[in-house]
Order: structure tokens, then C-alpha cells, then sequence
């Protein structure tokens, strides 16, 4: 563990019951210090405290599959909570929900299938709105770019496809297209105060009628075009608001690169309503990815993007506190020399950054699916509470968050930070590695386990080659131990609501059998995968790690048999490939199961 985590578990005293915890409500340190305590040279001194101008938030459900039952979905709940805005996310884009009469009435004549469909989206696009309107909250839409409807790309294709078959924002009309599309939709939904616009990926699972691309085919020049056309149509038209976001896959550097940022949106005249949306890792949303050095720079006003229910590390079935390593810089940067900030408390002084953007739920796929949303809610209720505070700091919004919505007092508010420093410790420990950074970090997510057989290989390589076998093997066995305190923690907290301390207790339970079928699993598998490479195999320990890999899956089941509140399990299969109907599912040659089970024959043969 790192020294910062040693020097805190050593200052530990005894509680009733024999439960050891940390002195005082420290665990790893929840200031953005460096590891002798003095304060880092790059950094100025942190300001009195602002109240963020925008704070938003969104439930992303599932592409594919129906809504997610959520507290978040009622505006009047973020009001309640400190939000001025809803980001509305089902993955049916306003511009998917009008009729495109204004550019060709054939698209969707009426009477047809495609327009019944159209209007419904409409429909429900317009409750959205006059709710969040109603609760005294702006409303936004999540908005893929490009979709366009298949009827349109039928009649036009052969003026708005490049040589590849794609729509492509280089083809006049297509920009045409875009404009109106634009005017429509501010026409059709006057009440609508603006967009939340991603490029990179298209997800068309939930829109029969439609068809879409990646926009971003020609690099810098296509975020240029796209911007040209969102900033004159919507910002200034219109007078909605934009809120572009850098985040796409592949080589797109305008994710992370704050070389390549500036090189693009240096060329956008600033305007008041067109806002860029920055995730707070430099890639997707996991530990181990740097914070991400393009926030705060630049001219145009900023907001950051924090995902509070975790898809690579459990989703909220389990304990996972995230916004003291979100705002203070997480363990595994707070030791290493610092050339830059680390979290949003060293950004948060500079007037670009002006909000914050939590995902409350979603992000990713399928399940583990919750019954209770407690640890979703803390992670977004402590957001929250410090942006529109920013200078009372993480730790007061957190004891905000267990006095005020828990009801703890005393030792119990330092037992229940205690718990959710640890879950952070333990997230590092056993879905990552804190003492042999891992490359494929997407060898667990949402709810799958993958193997040694496809997922982990690289990782398995580098370990052995290092000959850091047993390092990485003891870390596993100390995360899995981690989640026993946890478990102990959950059943000295009384919280206020029934529901929440049952399901407080169940979910430390499942979160303490993950990490041991993933510590176990290991055992075999990297047992295994060092045999297979020097041809000879520890059979003792494989059989016995082997047993208790099964013991453990076995009490993972009963759990969820016999808890109504226990979220579903996670499968012990790969994440992937996508299916006929365009959703993830288990990939049900490859993952921990048949790694293990390979073993398994070996060891009965």
C-alpha cells in the first residue's frame, strides 16, 4: 500500500467489538498535499470558495434496454440537492424526435410508422422539459452527432456520403442539413435551454428510424465545422445553450491533449451560452488515469464531468467512494512528484472552470443492476454540496452528507469515512493495481469478470516478466482483506432509513465477495498462467485457491438469494462482443470461468 495509507493504518485504535479504525475522520489524507505535507510548488493558493455557475446532472440509462427507476429523474429531487440543470439522456436526441418538414416532408410523411414514432419521442421530449421547468431547474438533452433519419440518408445519400459510406460534415449539404435540423428543433421545443452535444460515438439502439455516424472524420477541421455550425445555430439563433464535449474514443486528441485543445478551440469565438464538457480523467472513467490537464485551459468556460456511479468498478453494488480522489487527487497521485493538478480543488480558482457535470447513474452496460442507490448518492450528493461551496472543502460536504442525510453522529460520521476511504483504497487495490500499474484496465467493467485468457494476457506477461508474481498476488489478498474491515464498519453505522443500513451491510458483503473471487481467481489463474509458461505448476496452491474461488462464488449467491436488496451478481465471462441488437453481452468463450475451469481439468486430470 502506499506510505500515505501505511502511515494512517498505523495510527489505528481499538473500538468496542475488537474493530480497529483510524484515528480521528483522516484515512488517506483528504487534502491535496504532497506526501511530506508541504504544499506542491506548481500550486496557488486555493481561494476563499465560489459557488459554480452551473451544476448538472444525468441519469444515462442503458442504450437498448428500459429506463433505470431512479431518485435523479425527479427535478424536483436536484433541486432539492443544489442543481440548476437535467441533462436528459435515453438516447433519443431532440433531432431524432421532429419531422424534418421544414427540409423534405418525404422523410417522415404523415400517417407513417417512422412519424408515429417521431412524435412520441416528441411527446415525451416536452414532459422532460416541463418538468425540469416546473421544479425550477434548466433542461438539456444528451444529443449524439450525426443522426439523421435512414428515409433522409436514403434520398440524399449520394450528396452527404464521403467515399466511405459516412455522413460526413464535409459535404455541404450535409452542413445544410444541420442548420435546419437545428432551427427545427428550437422550433419544435422553444422551451428546450440548450444541448449537451458528443461526438466520437453514436449509440442508435433506441432509434429504429434513424442511422448515424462519428462526425469527427477529418479531425481538427470537423470539430471546426461542427462548432461553427452549433455556436451561429444554437447559441446565437437560438439563445440556447451549448455544452461540446472533448470526450470521443479512438485518436481524437482533443479528449486530453491541452496541446491540440487549444489549437481547436482557440479558432471558436468565445460566446456566453457555448461551454466545453471535459471528463475529469484524461481517458474514460477510471483510477489510475490522470486527471485531465486540458481543464482550465483555454478561453472558452468549462465544465467537468464526474461519474458518480462507477461502471469499471462496481456500478454502486458495493461501496465506492470517489469525490475525495475526484476533488483532492487520488491515492496513486498524491505521492508521485506533481507537475500538474491533480484534482479539481488545485483548477477550481480558475473562472474557466464554471461547473460541474455528475452522471448520478449510468455509464456503460448492462448491469450490475441496484435495488437501493445509496452509494450513487453519496458520491453525488458530496459533489454537489462542494460545488456550490467550493471553499468548505470535501471532507465538511461529506460529514454534511453523514449528519444531515444519515443521521451519524460522533465517531459514527469518522466510522462511516473510514469506510468509504477504505472502498477507494480497495477499488485501487483489487480492480487496478497500486504496485504494478495494469495496461488493460477494461479487464473487468459493468458486470464482467474477465481471464487470463484473453483479457488479462498482457498484464499476466508483464507481471511474470518483472517477477512481481507474488507483489501483485499479496496485493489482491490485502484488498479482499480491506472489504473485511468494511464489512465490520457496516454493522457499527446506524443509519437513519431502514433500507439504507440493510443495504448498507448487504452491499459491503458483496463488495467483500468480489474481492475475494477476483483475489482467488488470480491466485489460480496467474498460478496457471506461470505454469504454462515454465511447465511446471504449484497444484497445492492452485487446488486450494481453486476451492476457495468456488466457496466464494457460492456465498455470493446466497447473498443475492437471500437479500431483496443485494444488487445482481456480476458474470465470470469477458465484456463483449456486441450483439445482433447492438447491446454488450458476455462473451461466453472468454473470462474468468473458462480460465479458471481450464485449470480446473488440468488440476482433476
Amino acid at each position: 500500500m502506499c506510505a500515505a495509507f501505511d502511515r494512517e493504518t498505523s495510527r489505528r485504535t481499538a473500538l468496542r467489538g475488537g474493530l480497529v479504525l483510524a484515528a480521528g475522520a483522516a484515512g488517506m489524507a483528504s487534502t491535496a498535499l504532497t506526501a511530506t505535507g508541504a504544499a506542491p510548488a506548481f500550486a496557488d493558493p486555493k481561494p476563499a470558495g465560489r459557488r459554480l455557475p452551473f451544476l448538472l446532472d444525468m441519469v444515462q440509462n442503458n442504450p437498448g434496454e428500459p429506463s433505470f427507476s431512479s431518485r435523479f429523474n425527479d427535478p424536483v429531487k436536484l433541486k432539492e440537492y443544489g442543481y440548476d440543470g437535467q441533462v436528459i439522456n435515453e438516447f433519443k436526441p431532440p433531432h431524432a424526435a421532429i419531422t424534418f418538414d421544414s427540409f423534405d416532408p418525404r422523410v417522415f410523411p404523415a400517417g407513417s410508422p417512422g412519424r408515429a414514432w417521431v412524435e412520441a419521442a416528441a411527446r415525451t421530449i416536452d414532459t422532460h422539459i416541463a418538468r425540469a421547468h416546473a421544479a425550477g431547474i434548466a433542461a438539456y438533452v444528451f444529443t449524439d452527432i450525426i443522426v439523421l433519419p435512414k428515409r433522409l440518408v436514403e434520398l440524399y445519400g449520394d450528396q452527404i456520403l464521403d467515399d466511405k459510406g459516412r455522413i460526413s460534415l464535409d459535404r455541404p449539404l450535409t452542413q445544410r442539413i444541420h442548420r435546419l435540423m437545428l432551427r427545427e428543433v428550437f422550433t419544435r421545443f422553444p422551451g428546450l435551454d440548450g444541448l449537451v452535444v458528443r461526438t466520437g460515438e453514436t449509440y442508435l439502439q433506441n432509434m429504429p428510424f434513424h442511422t448515424g455516424n462519428n462526425p469527427i472524420t477529418s479531425g481538427e477541421s470537423s470539430h471546426l465545422t461542427l462548432l461553427g455550425v452549433l455556436r451561429d445555430e444554437v447559441c446565437v439563433r437560438a439563445g440556447k445553450r451549448v455544452f461540446y464535449r472533448t470526450w470521443s474514443t479512438g485518436s481524437d486528441k482533443l479528449t486530453s491533449d491541452p496541446a491540440f485543445y487549444r489549437r481547436v478551440t482557440d479558432q471558436v469565438e468565445t460566446h456566453e451560452n457555448l461551454l466545453f464538457s471535459i471528463k475529469h480523467t484524461a481517458k474514460d472513467f477510471w483510477r489510475t488515469i490522470p486527471f485531465n490537464q486540458t481543464i482550465g485551459v483555454g478561453r472558452h468556460r468549462q465544465i467537468v464531468e464526474v461519474q458518480c456511479q462507477r461502471e469499471y468498478e462496481g456500478k454502486g453494488a458495493f461501496p465506492n467512494y470517489v469525490i475525495d480522489g475526484v476533488v483532492n487527487g487520488f491515492e496513486e497521485f498524491r505521492a508521485t512528484p506533481r507537475t500538474g493538478p491533480i484534482g479539481l480543488a488545485d483548477v477550481v480558482g480558475n473562472p474557466i472552470v464554471a461547473g460541474i457535470w455528475t452522471w448520478s447513474r449510468g455509464g456503460g452496460w448492462r448491469g450490475p443492476y441496484l435495488h437501493n442507490e445509496l452509494w450513487c448518492d453519496l458520491n453525488t450528493w458530496v459533489m454537489a454540496r462542494w460545488a456550490r461551496d467550493t471553499g468548505q472543502g470535501e471532507e465538511a460536504a461529506f460529514t454534511a452528507y453523514a449528519t444531515t442525510r444519515l443521521g451519524l453522529r460522533g465517531d459514527q460520521v469518522r466510522r462511516f469515512r473510514r469506510l468509504a476511504l477504505l472502498s477507494a483504497a480497495g477499488v485501487l487495490r483489487g480492480h487496478y493495481s497500486a504496485v504494478h500499474p495494469m495496461g488493460r484496465l477494461m479487464w473487468t467493467r459493468d458486470q464482467f469478470l474477465g481471464g487470463s485468457d484473453k483479457d488479462l494476457v498482457s498484464d499476466f506477461d508483464a507481471v511474470l516478466g518483472a517477477g512481481r508474481m507474488a507483489v501483485v498476488l499479496d496485493e489482491k489478498q490485502r484488498a479482499a482483506r480491506m472489504w473485511d474491515e468494511i464489512v465490520a464498519l457496516s454493522w457499527t453505522l446506524p443509519l437513519r432509513e431502514h433500507a439504507d443500513r440493510e443495504y448498507l451491510r448487504v452491499s459491503a458483503r458483496y463488495g467483500q465477495s468480489w474481492h475475494r473471487v477476483v483475489h482467488h481467481g488470480w491466485e489460480v489463474m496467474l498460478r496457471g498462467y506461470a505454469g504454462d509458461r515454465a511447465g511446471r505448476y504449484d497444484r497445492t496452491a492452485m487446488r486450494h485457491h481453486l476451492h476457495r474461488y468456488d466457496a466464494e462464488w457460492e456465498r455470493w449467491r446466497r447473498l443475492a438469494a437471500d437479500e431483496p436488496s443485494c444488487a445482481t451478481l456480476y458474470q465470470p465471462y469477458s465484456f463483449g462482443p456486441k450483439g445482433p441488437d447492438g447491446l454488450y453481452d458476455a462473451d461466453p468463450d472468454h473470462g474468468m470461468k473458462p480460465a479458471t475451469d481450464r485449470y480446473r481439468a488440468m488440476l482433476s486430470a
